[in-house]
């Protein structure tokens, strides 16, 4: 079903953890509306975050009715649809489409013991040679191995395993599915881009392979929308519905990492910090020695995406304007954060470079990219008495930058370009500095919904709007990079200098991490 001019708008939905979203793009990727949702799951003791999955559908159908509402005509110029969506977790239906239990998702910690137990195994390197992926408990393989030995009764009614935006295409369109990003990184093979029988069977999970569903690339191949979702969403019956890749993959696509020039990485600068690099080829993916970092199809034929990400990014930057706001709360003087935020660029631009080394491992996660350490935790070297706060905050960013250059070392060379999109790309102190950090131009992505922009520029492809991913990436994409940003020379230098610093600190802070962990443990606290 090409698109007609007639049928000119593509829905993307994009299921996060926090929110769920429908935008409506024209044809040529120009935002018309978008109507979002919050998102609700579920915590309980042993780790468990977990995750209505009805819910999770009827709060999608709300999100498309609202978009219906707000484009009036949306119905009659509807081409296609695309689902993209959180990643990770494991939602599980029975034979009847039903779920058998709420999902698992990707904040679920509950296979953490197991995962240590495999990664401190002679398994482990096996594993990431197979799946250019470090084994985290967030993953669907691993929580699968939980099930197994927790949760049989779950395991037994289940027939199919989905992940988040797998289990609203099902309700879409009615095809069980999943796609070769989810496929690898799950249990599978990412030469081969599809799930492995090897990969399970080192996971310890080969009897749960029949739960795995069919591959489909929604590049190359749509479903039509069924009737019943048609109308549950007010959307018209038949139009092409695709399967997009994965969040985090439909974010770098909306965010320009697909271009035609060589060395461009893409970071996503949200509460987490994303840092990718495109390989134009399986040999070009490169593996590192800690076995951490993810690698995923990308959706361009042979391409993939790596990846390598930081538990905390701006949480760093929330955490020091919180200290501000309690302490001129203590005198009767309330501010938000927002208010703090817009003198945050000056100031930070006017405080001296390079004074204090900060590790920016804040989260109670501890850290996973370019390592793995439960027990990491923030540090502050060099502090004087002359410093004053916005030294700190300086050192926060900088700290940012440089667990930047440490995960995009990991992956091969430091990029000659960098787009950066998320909740703190709008900083022109933090692009500052990253672009100083990183020796590298920086362009900042002004699209406002890059993942669902991705997903719908995935299903423009498959329905011949474009006849490939470079062409409709020329009007996505490009007209929303803004101008490139030079870094300066002399930062670049003085940061080039301090980065081994950075490096050896980390690597000296491991074993007082683990002495704060136990004496924090022995104490009673978590």
């Amino acid at each position: 079903m090409p698109a007609s001019p007639q049928r000119d708008v593509i829905i993307g939905i994009d299921a996060g953890t926090s929110l769920i979203k429908s935008v409506a793009f024209t044809h040529d990727g120009r935002q018309l509306s978008g109507f979002s949702l919050p998102n609700t799951y579920m915590t309980s003791p042993g780790g468990h975050v977990e995750q209505d999955m009805s819910r999770t559908w009827t709060d999608t159908v709300a999100a498309l009715r609202g978009l219906v509402a707000a484009v009036p005509d949306i119905s009659r110029r509807l081409a296609a649809i695309a689902v993209t969506g959180q990643g990770d977790g494991t939602w599980l239906i029975d034979d009847d489409g039903r779920p058998v239990a709420p999902a698992l998702l990707w904040l679920d910690s509950r296979a953490a013991g197991l995962v240590e137990g495999i990664r401190s195994s002679e398994r482990n390197a096996a594993l990431y040679r197979r799946t250019g992926s470090g084994l985290n408990a967030c993953q669907q393989g691993p929580q699968l191995a939980w099930l197994q030995a927790h949760a049989p009764e779950t395991l037994s009614r289940a027939r199919t395993a989905f992940h988040c935006k797998d289990w609203l295409y099902f309700l879409l369109t009615g095809q069980r599915a999943t796609d070769p990003s989810e496929s690898t990184f799950t249990c599978g093979d990412f030469r081969k881009r599809r799930f492995d029988a090897e990969t399970a069977r080192l996971i310890g999970i080969a009897d749960c392979a029949a739960l795995f569903p069919e591959v489909v690339d929604g590049v190359t191949t749509t479903h039509p929308l069924s009737a019943a979702a048609a109308v549950e969403t007010g959307l018209p019956e038949g139009v092409p519905v695709s399967l997009g890749y994965v969040d985090v993959v439909c974010n770098a696509l909306g965010a320009g990492l697909y271009d035609p020039a060589p060395d461009v990485g893409c970071t996503i600068i949200g509460s987490t910090g994303m840092h990718m690099r495109l390989a134009t080829s399986a040999d070009a993916v490169t593996l590192n020695a800690e076995a951490t970092g993810y690698t995923m199809p990308f959706p361009v034929a042979g391409h993939y995406t790596q990846m390598q990400s930081n538990m905390a990014a701006t949480l760093n930057i929330d955490w020091l304007l919180d200290l501000a706001r309690d302490l001129l709360a203590t005198e009767g003087v309330v501010r938000s954060r927002a208010d703090l935020i817009r003198r945050l660029d000056e100031k930070v631009l006017a405080a001296k470079a390079g004074e204090l080394l900060f590790h920016p491992f804040i989260s109670d996660a501890g850290e996973r990219g370019p390592f793995v350490a439960h027990e990491a935790c923030a540090q502050l070297i060099g502090l004087r008495s002359r410093h004053g706060y916005w030294d700190l905050m300086r050192a926060v960013m900088e700290g940012l930058a440089f667990a930047a250059r440490d995960c995009y070392a990991a992956m091969g060379t430091l990029p000659g370009e960098v787009r950066i999109t998320g909740g703190a790309a709008r900083s022109r102190a933090l692009g500052a500095i990253l672009g100083a950090v990183l020796e590298c131009k920086v362009r900042v992505c002004s699209r406002g919904e890059a993942g669902a922009g991705g997903a719908a520029m995935i299903a423009a492809v498959a329905t011949g709007l474009y006849p490939d991913m470079t062409a409709c990436a020329e009007d996505w994409v490009r007209p929303y990079l803004n101008e490139p940003q030079t870094p300066d020379p002399a930062l670049a230098a003085r940061y080039a200098k301090m980065f081994p610093a950075y490096l050896e600190a980390r690597l000296a802070g491991r074993p007082v991490w683990k002495q704060l962990a136990a004496l924090r443990a022995g104490a009673g606290h978590v």
